[in-house]
């Protein structure tokens, strides 16, 4: 399978298009044919060293696409599921295998382009609405550059908690 490799920190000339072996899900993991990639901020932090891993890496941090294999013991997601991912590095190829406990199943009519990009948003969106300060009716909400991808979300999620 093709996957873009970062194989030493640096700037965007140390992203290489390399050819390596399809990976096989293990017990409790699914293989996903990647069909759209979120592209984030943290891809770069991985690729530039801020943020520290060992090379060499497969960038991407949320993916979506098809499940085509499923490991031993994964019985709630089988061969043809529409699933995306956030927190699993990886997505920059055309497979990832991830934690089948991480896989959401995508709903009829989300395409796979907004499921990858929605993912890590969203779940930063609902994390302050929810847990940070779980907003209540009355409670009064600044949400600063409510035109982003994290803002839009908490303004919708912000109303739809009163």
């Amino acid at each position: 399978m093709k996957a873009i490799l970062v194989e030493q920190p640096g700037g965007p000339e140390q992203l290489r298009l390399v050819e390596v072996p399809t990976p096989q899900p293990g017990p409790g993991e699914a293989r996903v044919k990647i069909a759209a990639a979120g592209v984030n901020f943290i891809d770069i932090y991985h690729r530039t060293g801020l943020y520290k891993v060992d090379p060499p890496i497969t960038l991407g941090m949320e993916g979506a696409g098809v499940v085509d294999a499923v490991g031993e013991g994964v019985s709630d997601l089988a061969p043809g599921d529409r699933v995306a991912y956030t927190m699993v590095r990886g997505s920059y190829a055309e497979y990832a295998v991830v934690p089948a406990w991480m896989l959401v199943k995508l709903p009829h009519g989300l395409d796979f382009n907004s499921a990858a990009a929605l993912m890590l948003q969203g779940m930063t969106a609902h994390y302050l609405t929810h847990s940070t300060f779980p907003l209540k009716p009355g409670d009064a909400c600044l949400i600063h550059a409510a035109a982003g991808g994290v803002g839009l979300l908490l303004v919708q999620m912000a109303k739809m908690r009163g």
